[in-house]
């Protein structure tokens, strides 16, 4: 069955939306969209690292998106206001990384294919490691997830209830620096935060609870994932992209029915 490439490319679309769903409810709780922006950009810097020394490619850009994260969190608050920072980080990494794979003459880079996805060039090992790198961020967010949304709530009740916010900031960092490394050949380092966050944001206004809440926007980023993925071969569009723009029209369709249930209220 993993030998039909459309195949591949389902279960890989899926791997992704399992593991950007969930933490991407704590982005938009915690709001947090410019953060995984920041992250998901350094994954370019990561792709040259892996391609200079040869390394694995979620390797790399698992170890870049790691040390951009902590900078960003560490930095935060300290001598600029953070979305000034978090700009500056942004587009800094990007930049770099772009600039350091074009000193790579020895190797051919496709660089459209990092920027927005190549989910119809996964092959098996890719598919594990997707796979694989979802299957740590969901037990990661099912470990922590109490401790996770306490602290989300606020740093004195989280205080109160004996947590530490600063250790669950760093499960949170790692968690988004791990769906950058898994999901950055099915929508690319651009596409990664919209992944993240509209799913979430389509979820809010029909959630009960932040449980909810989370499963809702897993089903809406796997439709989206799935959706994507055929419309693409349907339109010939690029996928990672397409899967960005069915997740957009779930978003609007749900500002759309939230209203209209809102007026018949």
């Amino acid at each position: 069955m993993l030998d039909d490439f459309l195949t591949r490319a389902a279960l890989a679309a899926v791997g992704v939306a399992l593991a950007a769903a969930p933490l991407g409810c704590f982005v938009v709780w915690r709001r947090l969209a410019y953060f995984s922006d920041a992250t998901s950009h350094a994954a370019i810097l990561g792709v040259a690292l892996s391609l200079a020394l040869s390394l694995p490619l979620a390797l790399g850009v698992l170890a870049v998106c790691l040390i951009a994260a902590l900078t960003v969190a560490a930095l935060s608050g300290r001598s600029q206001a953070t979305d000034t920072l978090l700009g500056v980080v942004a587009h800094s990494a990007l930049a770099v990384g772009l600039v350091a794979v074009s000193f790579l003459p020895q190797v051919r880079v496709d660089l459209q294919s990092y920027l927005f996805g190549d989910i119809l060039a996964v092959s098996r090992y890719d598919l594990g490691m997707i796979w694989g790198g979802a299957a740590l961020v969901v037990a990661l967010v099912v470990w922590r997830w109490s401790a996770l949304l306490t602290t989300t709530l606020g740093p004195e009740l989280a205080h109160a209830a004996g947590l530490h916010p600063a250790r669950e900031r760093l499960v949170l960092t790692m968690a988004l620096a791990l769906v950058v490394a898994v999901a950055i050949q099915v929508v690319g380092a651009l596409l990664i935060g919209a992944l993240l966050v509209i799913p979430a944001a389509a979820a809010r206004p029909f959630a009960r609870t932040p449980e909810g809440m989370a499963a809702l926007a897993t089903g809406l980023a796997v439709l989206a994932a799935l959706g994507g993925l055929y419309g693409s071969l349907w339109t010939d569009a690029p996928t990672g992209p397409a899967i960005v723009c069915v997740a957009a029209l779930l978003y609007a369709l749900s500002r759309l029915a939230g209203r209209f249930a809102g007026n018949r209220g």
